[in-house]
């Protein structure tokens, strides 16, 4: 199985809290207070995203960090290497650390290049901006709760806001 270790849920949640802010510098406290985390995890975080160039850091009274560049330009793909390395789905892709030692006489060494592009690939398609946008990871039901026919979604009948608005 695949798996995203933690951190990097976090990094995606603490990505999104600074999308929604756009291009304000703000503190761990106020990042902590956004997205539920605790503080250390949130610096933790911030700490391997500003050495991904994800982040850029301000110090001093009005200090914290913001976007380097805007949500649509950060890919899964750069969240992921930015936390856990490089996307290897074993040992025997191009660029692994300790290559397979029965690369020689495997029918699958070749092919696992082919599989690690496609999730690469699958990864790099996802953006920042399609995470944290509910149009962008729903499009259907945006467009058929916004259609002209009258139809409303759960959130106006009960009065509340759409989410993205919410998010704003």
């Amino acid at each position: 199985m695949i798996r995203l270790n933690r951190m990097t849920d976090y990094a995606i949640i603490v990505l999104g809290a600074l999308a929604h802010k756009r291009d304000e510098t703000v503190a761990t406290a106020l990042l902590a207070e956004l997205t539920g985390l605790k503080q250390p995890t949130v610096a933790k975080v911030a700490k391997a995203l500003l050495a991904a160039d994800l982040l850029a850091t301000q110090r001093g009274v009005n200090g914290g960090y913001r976007l380097v560049r805007p949500a649509r330009s950060i890919s899964l793909v750069d969240i992921v290497e930015a936390m856990e390395g490089p996307i290897a789905v074993t040992d025997c892709v191009d660029g692994a650390p300790d290559p397979c030692a029965v690369s020689h006489c495997c029918f699958m060494a070749n092919n696992w290049n082919r599989v690690n592009l496609a999730i690469r690939g699958a990864l790099e398609a996802v953006t920042l901006e399609d995470l944290t946008d509910p149009a962008q990871l729903f499009p259907v039901r945006i467009a058929a709760d916004h259609a002209p026919n009258g139809r409303q979604d759960d959130d106006a009948q009960n009065g509340d806001a759409p989410y993205a608005e919410r998010m704003n």
